[in-house]
């Protein structure tokens, strides 16, 4: 059964349909991270030990400890970068329909390169830092844990335990597989073409939700009052619409003549408007409302609850 969504305009530029465009002007990017794990399961007799406790049958019962305290600020230091990273990755790529890949511009990989080889080097300094206070850590955990503690769960040190890279995996069909099998070749080539047309319809979704987030967000904080006064509501509430605009335009495939348009018209919206004259001037504030409620509805006629697994998960 067709959804609002897959029946939304396809526009084509020139001759070439979305998905052989978003085909040939971005690459496959995939981003790993390798990281100690700092949660240990409890042995055996610690579980039926704790089980005990309560009275409970140690079978059914999960138990797990924590090995160094998170909310250090040396740990909160090298998780910083793993959010920077991926919070990067994803703004500068499409979705893609198998997991742990995302799409990028061709012509923006050697700027990516040069990203991710620094946010790598901020990585290693990060956990430098964490290393130099590793045995201070260990001391604190062994006073939390008491009986529960092991030397044994420690490395001697944790550098070299942390650590991203990234990859370009071919998605392509195997070139050889046309001189050894034609038939499972052009098989191959269909499937590849079908994950581009799911990657088109999973970039005009996460287009569309992440707009509706935005647009519902700054309504709500400009609609009504707090106590008779106006909602408090933060710089970014507009900023991050600002910049979805510009990303948008930036990794916009043309595939969707709705879509270009609901974002043009929650651009006109705010356009040029600053926050500090929203918060200044009520008039200003009720006419971006009303004016957003009617982006609101188009969106919410738009986006539909799709069957992503089966995207994801579509067989070979």
């Amino acid at each position: 059964m067709s959804t609002m969504v897959d029946s939304m305009t396809s526009a084509p530029v020139g001759d070439t349909l979305p998905a052989e465009r978003l085909r040939s002007t971005m690459i496959p990017m995939r981003l790993s991270f390798s990281w100690f794990g700092i949660r240990k399961s409890l042995t055996t007799e610690q579980r039926l030990e704790a089980a005990e406790a309560f009275g409970a049958d140690g079978e059914v019962l999960s138990a797990g400890k924590r090995l160094i305290d998170t909310k250090h600020p040396k740990y909160k230091a090298v998780t910083n970068v793993r959010s920077r990273a991926v919070g990067l990755w994803k703004s500068v790529s499409l979705p893609f329909p198998e997991a742990g890949i995302r799409l990028i511009k061709r012509d923006d990989l050697s700027t990516i390169q040069v990203w991710m080889t620094t946010l790598k080097q901020d990585l290693q300094e990060a956990v430098s830092e964490l290393d130099r206070e590793f045995a201070h850590l260990k001391e604190a955990a062994q006073r939390r844990l008491g009986r529960l503690y092991n030397e044994a769960d420690y490395p001697i040190s944790l550098q070299g335990l942390f650590d991203l890279s990234w990859d370009w995996p071919n998605v392509e069909a195997p070139r050889y597989l046309q001189q050894l099998s034609p038939e499972l070749y052009q098989e191959e080539c269909r499937r590849v073409r079908s994950r581009f047309d799911d990657a088109v319809r999973m970039a005009e979704q996460a287009f569309l939700e992440e707009l509706e987030k935005l647009v519902s967000h700054l309504s709500e904080r400009l609609s009504g009052s707090d106590d008779g006064k106006p909602k408090i509501f933060r710089d970014s509430a507009v900023e991050n619409l600002t910049t979805f605009f510009g990303r948008f335009r930036d990794l916009n495939i043309g595939s969707s003549e709705e879509l270009e348009e609901l974002v043009d018209r929650a651009q006109r919206v705010i356009g040029g408007i600053q926050p500090q004259e929203l918060r200044d001037s009520d008039r200003l504030r009720q006419q971006v409302v009303t004016q957003l409620a009617t982006v609101q509805s188009s969106l919410d006629g738009l986006l539909v609850d799709r069957p992503r697994r089966n995207i994801l998960r579509r067989p070979r």
